[in-house]
């Protein structure tokens, strides 16, 4: 079935609400490498219309008002002062300050003042500001005025609670540097030791903020948290929190209307009644990409991507629990092919899945050239064809009792994870073409896809009720090294794809990526936590809880 085009009526304060974060302040949208929201203004050109509806539930000229008090606000003090900066950091906390780049952008220029500072709350928030903007600042020499002569971080800062808040929020923007290394396990340890003597709201937030780390963390799930501290708080500003209110609700029924809309094209595919085995998680699904791709203009990209999702783990079912050997082969042979023609040497089961991922996936190439000039359909096939050749080498493995090294086991497991296939899509999507140096791209999509298969194959994964067994990196190390700390080596390669990442969307000479795209892969990593910490009775609390603030 071809993805569905619905038109509905685009009322025009909507339009001029959608175009709003691109071209408000003289139409000038930096683009800032830190995963925010904040694409080129090409990439209006991917906003779908929306339901009438939409504007009767929402007050965008209330919403307006209050960008226009902030914005004041922002103008009218001192741009280099500490109170500016914890501003900022509010802003950027509720995911609100996509609308004030060119004054947040003053504002940050400004914290040079304050990187030198001996006071630590000042010094790692303007190095975080700095760094979270794009400039190239040495942690190890802004922090060792506040280590000894052994490196190590002076006891005199153990019971600065807002200056360890902020230091540990600064080490996970790590690039590999020592000092953070060290941030992380001094403040990580005095912060801890330091709850039970709190007031209960600040013991809360620093309890919150330990276990769901700044950076690391999904910034939509934090923001709520984030309200809910400011709300304790003896001085607020009414505009900026109100303001973050309305986001929550715009956004709440941007992603409610998106849902519906995927629902009722997985319904229409009937794959569930085709392959009973098959999982039937859409609301799951779509979570990845209203997470990863955030930003009202991007609708329309969140629902195909979400497509794109689907068919990647209705395929795995099909590798895992449904198909012989002589019908995989079949299958693949059929997407190397990709032509319709070809369903007609398939069981009758696979040919409603070969054709609908056929079409959702041309209609993404002409949505593609339509928008940016270019065809992405080969490279497009391509990407299937090696996710299917990655499936069929597991099917082999494992008929075979072939056990592979870890290496090769995690080289294909990052293939067969999806991520690269549908982050590939998304990069046409965003207007990228891989006449850009290839090689470079390709590493940059595995951080992200080697976290997700690193954090699934930890053994926490265990929701899917499956029969199928496709081994794990763990269990292949194990074999290996029968001796080791196979969690502890794991949470390592996590935490050095994680310094990879950062180094690639922190810097902004090392990256022609765009910061839409560089923010996708952020989000991903992020999301990965989410999707996969589960609780000692097997359930995934942050993303219950993460689903009701959002969708419910």
């Amino acid at each position: 079935m071809a993805a569905a085009h619905i038109s509905f009526s685009f009322p025009v304060q909507l339009q001029l609400h959608l175009v709003s974060p691109l071209t408000r302040n003289g139409g000038r949208r930096g683009c800032r490498p830190n995963g925010l929201f904040c694409p080129s203004p090409a990439m209006c050109r991917g906003t779908r219309p929306v339901p009438h509806a939409l504007s009767n539930n929402f007050d965008f000229q209330h919403q307006e008002g209050l960008i226009t008090s902030v914005q004041a606000l922002l103008r009218q003090h001192p741009k280099s002062s500490r109170g500016m900066m914890t501003t900022v950091d509010h802003l950027r906390r509720l995911c609100l300050d996509h609308y004030f780049y060119d004054e947040i952008k003053i504002i940050v220029d400004s914290c040079l003042d304050y990187i030198d500072s001996n006071d630590l709350l000042d010094a790692t928030l303007s190095l975080r500001l700095m760094r979270e903007a794009g400039y190239h600042i040495s942690a190890d020499k802004v922090l060792q005025k506040f280590a000894n002569s052994n490196g190590d971080f002076k006891h005199a800062h153990s019971e600065d609670i807002r200056g360890l808040m902020s230091l540990h929020d600064m080490s996970h923007l790590n690039m590999g540097e020592a000092s953070l290394y060290k941030a992380k396990e001094f403040s990580g340890k005095h912060l801890r030791s330091a709850i039970k003597h709190l007031e209960p709201n600040l013991a809360r937030y620093v309890r919150q903020s330990l276990d769901h780390p700044y950076h690391v963390s999904l910034m939509q799930y934090k923001a709520r948290h984030h309200m809910t501290y400011l709300h304790s708080l003896p001085t607020t500003n009414t505009a900026i929190e109100k303001l973050a209110l309305e986001e929550f609700k715009l956004n709440k029924l941007f992603h409610q209307m998106e849902l519906q809309e995927v629902k009722r094209w997985w319904m229409d595919l009937g794959v569930a009644q085709e392959i009973p085995a098959a999982r039937d998680q859409i609301m799951k699904w779509y979570m990845w990409p209203m997470t990863v791709l955030q930003g009202l203009s991007f609708s329309r990209y969140r629902i195909e991507i979400t497509k794109i999702i689907s068919f990647v783990y209705i395929v795995d079912d099909i590798f895992d629990l449904v198909a012989t050997q002589e019908e995989l082969s079949l299958l693949n042979d059929s997407i190397k092919m990709w032509d319709l023609a070809a369903a007609d040497s398939l069981p009758s089961y696979m040919i409603s899945c070969y054709k609908n991922l056929y079409t959702v996936t041309n209609d993404i190439a002409y949505m593609a050239t339509k928008e940016h000039g270019r065809n992405p359909i080969n490279h497009l096939k391509k990407a299937w064809a090696t996710l299917f050749d990655g499936f069929m080498v597991e099917k082999k493995w494992l008929a075979s009792n072939q056990v592979p090294t870890s290496e090769d086991y995690l080289r294909n497991g990052i293939i067969t994870s999806g991520a690269p296939l549908v982050f590939l899509h998304l990069f046409f999507m965003l207007g990228h073409d891989l006449t850009e140096d290839s090689d470079h791209i390709h590493r940059v999509i595995s951080c992200p896809a080697k976290i997700m298969r690193l954090w699934d194959d930890m053994g926490s994964a265990k929701d899917e009720v499956q029969e199928g067994l496709d081994g794990s990196y763990r269990e292949f190390y194990m074999r290996e090294n029968p001796n080791a700390d196979a969690e502890e080596h794991i949470l390592q390669m996590i935490a050095g794809e994680w310094e990879e990442l950062n180094r690639e969307c922190l810097l902004r000479t090392r990256s022609s990526l765009s910061c839409s795209f560089l923010g996708a892969l952020l989000n991903s990593a992020r999301m990965v936590g989410v999707m996969y910490s589960y609780d000692d009775e097997q359930r995934l609390p942050v993303l219950e809880d993460y689903t009701r603030m959002l969708l419910l």
